[in-house]
């Protein structure tokens, strides 16, 4: 039997201003479908820190126009309250998924129904084209209709301010409670007005791929190695629109792209999830740099901010590097680069907490600031206005596959990312080595670093409690050894302190609150804990590290690191302490 309030605001959506396919999709639930009806009805679909994303279909907790409508409503009304009545302008942008045209024409058409100056691309970008377009065409806000690398039933919405960065405090909860006003359909203005609405394209193209471009730190390494063949492959997304050209443009003239997945296709017909992190997702690529003897393989996922690379091993053997392992190569590239030509003092690099502690052992080696924020790019993009006019950014990375060279994007950028992994590739081969060894190099200086994500599912009420309750028995009886290793420091994000588990002492913790708890051991080991904001999950992000003696045990050394991380994990599940 469905729930009388589920009832009560399916009827509201059968009585009000909603088109007739909509009601009759509603009225088949009624008499069908009464769990559908309840997914679809059962609440709001959130407009959250970043925007909104959801499973697309009819009701209030799913991805539809009108969802889409009220969101946009809500952010057309706080654009007003910031900056006036006059003069408002909003760069939109959409990847390849299922109703992403759709979603973008609709956000464009409230817009202008608002007064909104809209820049509307004439198709597909690749995410960090909004990112840059915000700020190239001067406007106060972007929107990206994406879900990332959700599965194909997803679609999302996600708003950057005018710093082309994501939306961060006070403006992600000043925009969400002016979404939450918005209480009937009849608030939301339809009506398009034409003259508002600009589509743009290849004049945006040019100038991004020129400042990609401007990044090249060897073009003359490139030209030599310009046959050098990468495959790559789009999964089905945005990345085919720009990611080709930028590397032809950049000298490489030998990228074969993965025809089975070139083509834009919000179904994702060739893979279980559009996700370069998973090796599922890269096996065509891998098959067909086999196939003609590539060195380097480049994925990007649907909307193109994410890279996943592959390299061959000393062994011939493609290889998969994690997000950790790219983002240290481009770190330790951009500043061994740059500290040839000039001081690093007045630069600084930006990771994530749970991003590896090499990128820190980098900059710490050449001598560059480098900041450390919570999970989530948009706090990198935050770095980057705060030192604007102060200290020039070079490289940003975080764990999950994004990276950002420059400061002219305030995103991660794979269509970037792309150009210089395939230049330093190629400044590699000029002396026999690949970017496999390079890695080995940067672990016998540095030392091998494992890392590796668990992520624990508790559903329901009682998950939930029993979330918070790990979180509450991890502050006040925190392990004194993991792995063997004595716990010499603790970070609560939360309390904003740093404890030193010798001395007792604590000091300051300069980050905002968020219920995060991070141990460091002896030995160098990394592990953070964090309840998921978005899924009834608990993440554990380990990092475990270990001298590398010489580049022949690097395996045995990281066999010792991947029982390592089992031991820790499950003594971190099990015990009390």
């Amino acid at each position: 039997m469905t729930d009388n309030k589920i009832l009560e605001k399916a009827k509201i959506w059968l009585d009000g201003n909603y088109d007739e396919e909509t009601k009759a999709a509603i009225r088949k639930m009624m008499a069908e479908d009464e769990k559908e009806l309840t997914e679809s009805f059962y609440r709001d679909l959130e407009f959250g820190t970043g925007g909104l994303r959801g499973i697309m279909g009819v009701g209030s907790n799913r991805m539809n126009k009108y969802t889409v409508g009220a969101a946009t409503q809500g952010l057309a009304n706080y654009l007003k309250k910031c900056f006036g009545e006059k003069s408002l302008k909003v760069a939109i942008a959409h990847d390849s998924r299922l109703n992403s045209r759709h979603f973008a024409e609709i956000t464009a058409a409230v817009l202008s129904a608002n007064g909104i100056h809209c820049y509307l691309f004439e198709n597909l970008r690749p995410t960090p084209e909004l990112s840059f377009a915000v700020r190239f065409l001067n406007c106060n806000a972007g929107i990206v209709v994406t879900a990332s690398h959700n599965p194909k039933e997803y679609n999302g919405y996600k708003v950057y301010w005018e710093d082309g960065g994501q939306l961060v405090p006070p403006h992600d909860k000043n925009i969400i409670a002016e979404v939450n006003r918005i209480s009937s359909v009849d608030e939301i203005k339809w009506e398009k007005i034409d003259e508002n609405i600009e589509i743009i394209g290849e004049n945006v193209d040019k100038i991004y791929l020129e400042k990609i471009l401007s990044l090249s730190l060897h073009p003359e390494a490139v030209k030599r190695h310009k046959d050098m063949p990468i495959v790559y492959t789009p999964l089905h997304g945005t990345g085919i629109t720009l990611v080709p050209r930028a590397l032809k443009q950049l000298g490489f003239e030998n990228v074969i792209v993965c025809a089975e997945q070139a083509e834009p296709d919000g179904n994702f017909p060739t893979v279980a999830s559009p996700n370069p992190e998973e090796k599922s997702a890269m096996e065509l690529a891998l098959k067909l740099a086999d196939k003609v003897n590539a060195g380097l393989v480049l994925a990007t996922d649907p909307d193109a901010d994410r890279m996943g690379i592959a390299v061959r091993g000393t062994d011939g053997k493609l290889q998969l590097f994690t997000g950790n392992m790219t983002a240290s190569l481009l770190v330790y590239y951009i500043l061994s680069e740059w500290s040839e030509k000039e001081s690093l003092t007045d630069k600084f690099i930006v990771k994530t907490i749970v991003t590896t502690e090499m990128i820190s052992d980098i900059a710490k080696d050449y001598g560059v600031l480098c900041e450390d924020v919570l999970t989530g790019f948009k706090y990198i993009a935050e770095q980057i206005r705060k030192y604007e006019g102060k200290k020039e950014f070079l490289v940003g990375g975080e764990e999950s596959y994004g990276t950002l060279v420059g400061d002219f994007v305030r995103d991660k950028d794979a269509v970037s990312a792309c150009c210089m992994i395939a230049e330093l590739a190629a400044v590699l081969a000029d002396s026999g080595k690949s970017l496999y060894e390079l890695l080995l190099e940067l672990y016998k200086k540095y030392g091998v670093y494992k890392t590796e994500l668990v992520s624990v599912t508790k559903k329901g009420q009682d998950g939930a409690k029993e979330i918070a309750d790990m979180m509450v028995r991890f502050r006040e009886n925190p392990p004194k050894e993991l792995g063997g290793s004595k716990v010499v420091k603790i970070k609560d994000i939360q309390k904003q302190i740093i404890t030193d588990c010798q001395t007792g002492a604590t000091e300051a913790l300069p980050l905002p609150k968020s219920n995060v708890l991070q141990f460091f051991t002896a030995d160098g080991d990394k592990i953070t804990v964090r309840p998921s904001g978005t899924e009834p999950k608990i993440k554990f992000y380990f990092e475990v590290k270990a001298p590398l003696k010489n580049i022949g045990s690097y395996q045995e050394t990281l066999n010792t690191l991947t029982d390592k991380v089992k031991r820790i994990s499950s003594y971190l599940l099990t015990s009390n302490f």
